[in-house]
């Protein structure tokens, strides 16, 4: 699943949309249904003010008293009492607003992290391929960001569209009590305003998606100049990373400037409509007052709810806007729950046994590009407790050929077998169980060394733990470091030198104590002095297990039973390193002489 293709089909589906998003509303509708309730008065009593001019102006200004029910009320207590009234209502009305904003914000966010929880939990599923295909950045946005303007924004926007439908009904009953006739030329011309809002909601989709990308490369470019940042330093890359940086903000601009360039005309557009109908309204509401159809305080209790009126339909508009924006984000966000990881476990998926005999490639082929092959039918036995070296050309296909063991890919035709039983049988949970890794760069989170190791085995004993520290040789390590196995380790560990990281690593394969071991280039990176200790530790680690080593060291090719050679994605040897070294311009003799003559040479000087 490329993420940069996405098109958000579902974007204009509302219905099935929000019956996708209801179960996440559910568990908090009781809040959520009285924040929509708080929301109707908040909107009515936007129509006080409005109102208590149509008194103000008939009783107050020309010194009447006021008839109500029979009781007749001075124009002097109506002047005194007036003002107070509106600060009330005023008053009552904020405290409305803020308990609607509490409630509105705290439903929110409770649906926004049940949905970000949710997503998560699929993407620690994903499919390495997923990984492979999508940079970090885009992954970040669409997990983080959609799930936020999707779920937390559909809560708010219906209580905005409350309070703003509701704000605009008691202003059209306020227009409608002082002048039927002048309300419906009032109502028809905000609505022919309110129209073109409905004209945008495509390039609202098309915006949305293209700053979806765009957003996703600018965090990838943020990323990769904070994960590579002593590459950026010593290659002098600062410029570089700035003007890729600088040109994805542009795109950005120029995406959104687009939207506006194509929608900004309906904002004077519904200025000039808006202004058209009060002209035509203080023309006609004249005529009416002269005719003594209309008194002087109805038609300024008219005049000013028209005038209120238009921030409320105006928000609306703006609402049915926010509200696309919403549905688009919504898209996509379920178009990354709709989305079924390839590699995943059969219906009917057994238990993994205990390995009897062998791990086994038959006619093994794979691609990661169609028809790009990476790997072309490998025929390969290794037998329990046996150790098997993997050399070969850059690229050939040696650390797929092991990540085809627990199911990072899957393989385009052959089997993996474990004892002749296919692995796509087994329970994926329990195929990578029984395997441990160390691969060359090996990943340690933010957290403890005691943590780091732990993560191998969670329920495991102290004693369980001191043996595989010491069987790692990282024991002096620990007690170098002030507080030892609880030292803190910064982002991937990078406080550590690299033969460091590796002991941890390889003291985590150890304490999981798995059957088969994959070691991908685990001594490559290292300098001669810290190899030879990794190197003790990874004898340790090996023994009595099945073991698959890609391997440049010497000392691990000597080590192993049998040394396969892949070349170009073929198995073009295979044997004991005493048998390929006899092979006239074999593989394996040449890339001896060419990689382990010297070192060996080395050694034994």
């Amino acid at each position: 699943m490329k993420l940069k293709d996405t098109e958000a089909v579902t974007s204009f589906k509302y219905g099935w949309l929000l019956n996708r998003i209801y179960p996440y509303i559910k568990p908090f509708l009781g809040r959520a249904i009285l924040g929509f309730i708080i929301a109707i008065p908040v909107g009515l009593l936007d129509g006080v003010v409005s109102f208590s001019l149509k008194p103000y102006m008939d009783y107050v200004v020309q010194q009447k008293n006021l008839l109500i029910f029979g009781q007749e009320i001075s124009y002097s207590v109506l002047a005194i009492a007036m003002p107070f009234a509106i600060i009330f209502f005023a008053a009552f009305q904020g405290i409305l607003r803020y308990l609607n904003s509490y409630l509105t914000d705290w439903t929110s966010l409770k649906i926004t992290n049940s949905v970000k929880k949710d997503l998560f939990s699929r993407l620690v599923y994903m499919d390495t391929s997923f990984f492979d295909e999508n940079t970090s950045g885009l992954i970040i946005n669409r997990y983080l960001t959609d799930p936020d303007t999707a779920s937390r924004g559909v809560v708010e926007q219906i209580k905005t569209f409350i309070v703003s439908l509701f704000g605009a009904a008691s202003l059209i009953a306020v227009m409608l009590y002082s002048s039927w006739k002048l309300a419906l030329v009032g109502v028809l011309v905000l609505t022919c305003a309110f129209l073109p809002m409905f004209l945008i909601r495509k390039k609202i989709k098309s915006v949305s998606n293209k700053n979806t990308l765009i957003t996703g490369d600018i965090l990838t470019t943020m990323n990769e100049t904070y994960s590579g940042n002593k590459v950026v330093t010593a290659y002098n890359l600062q410029e570089r990373q700035k003007i890729s940086f600088s040109n994805e903000i542009d795109k950005s601009f120029n995406v959104s400037i687009s939207l506006t360039k194509r929608v900004g005309w309906m904002s004077p557009i519904m200025y000039l409509i808006a202004s058209l109908g009060i002209a035509f309204v203080i023309y006609y509401g004249t005529k009416l007052i002269y005719s003594n159809q209309m008194t002087a305080g109805s038609f300024a209790s008219f005049v000013t709810s028209l005038l209120l009126l238009y921030k409320p339909v105006k928000t609306l508009g703006n609402t049915m806007t926010n509200i696309q924006n919403i549905f688009v984000a919504m898209g996509r966000v379920f178009e990354l729950f709709d989305y079924i990881p390839t590699i995943k476990d059969k219906e009917d998926a057994i238990t993994v046994p205990d390995l009897k005999d062998s791990v086994c490639f038959e006619n093994v082929s794979f691609e990661y590009v169609k028809n790009t092959p990476v790997l072309n039918n490998i025929n390969l036995t290794v037998r329990k407790g046996e150790t098997l070296a993997i050399v070969g050309n850059s690229g050939g296909g040696k650390s797929t050929l092991v990540n085809l063991i627990p199911r990072f890919y899957d393989v385009n035709s052959g089997a993996v077998k474990f004892d002749g039983i296919d692995i796509r049988n087994f329970k994926l949970s329990e195929l990578r169980n029984s395997i441990s890794f160390v691969f060359q760069d090996n990943f340690l989170f933010t957290g403890t060394i005691r943590e780091n190791i732990m993560l191998a085995k969670q329920n495991a004993t102290h004693d369980d733990l001191n043996m595989a520290i010491k069987a790692a040789h990282l024991d002096e390590v620990i007690e170098s470091l002030p507080d030892g196995l609880d030292t803190m380790l910064g982002e991937r560990g990078l406080t550590l030198s690299g033969g460091q990281r590796q002991r941890v690593a390889i003291a985590r394969a150890i304490l999981r104590k798995t059957p088969i071991i994959i070691l991908d280039e685990a001594t490559s990176a290292l300098d001669n002095e810290s190899e030879a200790v990794v190197q003790k530790a990874i004898d340790n680690l090996m023994q009595n297990k099945t073991v698959f080593v890609i391997a440049h060291r010497l000392s691990t090719i000597k080590n192993a039973d049998r040394i396969a050679v892949i070349n170009d994605g073929n198995l073009v040897e295979l044997g004991t390193h005493e048998q390929l070294i006899l092979i006239e311009d074999g593989h394996y003799k040449h890339l001896y002489e060419m990689q382990f003559k010297i070192k060996e040479e080395e050694v034994l000087q």
